[in-house]
């Protein structure tokens, strides 16, 4: 963000990691901090929380993480869970992100 910006944005720091894992899924945690504006170790905790929640899905390929975002889920808020994932991460992407099979 910008001197001039808001202090606040409208999506939290785990929108902003979906996000970031959707557009590079082999992105290192180290890459996904640096382009959300917080640590690495924030980072790791919100993969785990997306994980568990079974919006991301991590694969071991090599020695990186590759991550899924599973498109097909709903928000869990319920003023957005009639909003799925893949329809939030085209608007954000300004274009369809592939299926994931999920």
């Amino acid at each position: 963000m910008s001197a001039s910006s808001p202090g606040w944005t409208f999506l939290s720091n785990h929108g902003h990691v979906l996000v970031s894992l959707a557009a590079d899924p082999g992105a290192r945690v180290r890459d996904i901090a640096e382009r959300v504006g917080i640590t690495d170790r924030a980072v790791q905790l919100i993969v785990a929380d997306l994980e568990a929640a079974g919006y991301v899905e991590r694969r071991r390929v090599g020695r990186r993480n590759h991550y899924t975002v599973a498109t097909h889920g709903r928000f869990r808020h319920p003023l957005e869970q009639h909003v799925r994932v893949g329809d939030f991460l085209a608007l954000v992407a300004g274009s369809a992100p592939a299926p994931s099979g999920h």
